[in-house]
């Protein structure tokens, strides 16, 4: 097992999971709106549906690894790109605004799922996590350790978001703070890249 590309791997999940998203606007409103105990149910959608896909997907990617060897490589490069580009989004992004409430209710455990199948931002998190650090370890294990670490840190993740709530909402609408904090996981995502390349 590559410990350096293990290592890269959890600070790119620490990043993509930690930093605004869709998953992370709904929670915010949700704990803000209802409460950490109703907003369960989303979290654990989104922490299970997604570690889910990262497996699905990752489990026929491997397949096909497996036959072109060569996919890994250009796939690797791809992913790369895609990582690069987002830390520039996220570095650039400004405050994240809770959506609008929902007098509906939270959202639903299956709901959450299914959401993480059209979450543009969870496709660039598969994307990368599957392509560029694919040699954490030999196939399949890679795509164990990847969903395993996935769902531990979405559920912190989650959890944390659910219980910013009121109390961190002032810092999350603070234009310097907020930009402050997107710059530094912008260069954590884009030094995670460098075990990458190193590897390769």
């Amino acid at each position: 097992m590559s410990q350096s590309l293990l290592y890269a791997f959890i600070i790119f999940a620490l990043v993509m999971f930690f930093t605004p998203g869709p998953n992370n606007i709904m929670l915010l409103s949700s704990g803000l709106t209802y409460g950490f105990r109703r907003t369960i149910p989303h979290i654990a959608g989104i922490t299970i549906g997604f570690a889910f896909m990262v497996g699905a997907v990752g489990l026929g990617l491997g397949t096909v690894f497996l036959a072109y060897p060569i996919l890994q490589t250009i796939l690797k490069y791809a992913g790369a790109a895609y990582l690069i580009y987002l830390a520039a989004v996220i570095a650039f992004s400004g405050p994240a605004k809770p959506g609008e409430e929902d007098d509906r209710g939270p959202m639903t455990f299956w709901g959450a799922a299914m959401f993480q199948w059209i979450n543009a931002k969870g496709w660039v998190i598969v994307i990368g996590t599957i392509t560029a650090y694919a040699a954490i370890a030999q196939f399949p294990l890679n795509i164990a350790i990847q969903t395993l670490i996935s769902l531990l840190v979405g559920t912190a993740s989650t959890v944390v978001w659910a219980l910013f709530g009121t109390a961190l909402r002032p810092v999350l609408t603070s234009e310097r703070l907020v930009r402050a904090f997107n710059i530094v996981m912008a260069l954590l995502l884009l030094a995670s890249l460098y075990p990458v390349f190193m590897d390769a």
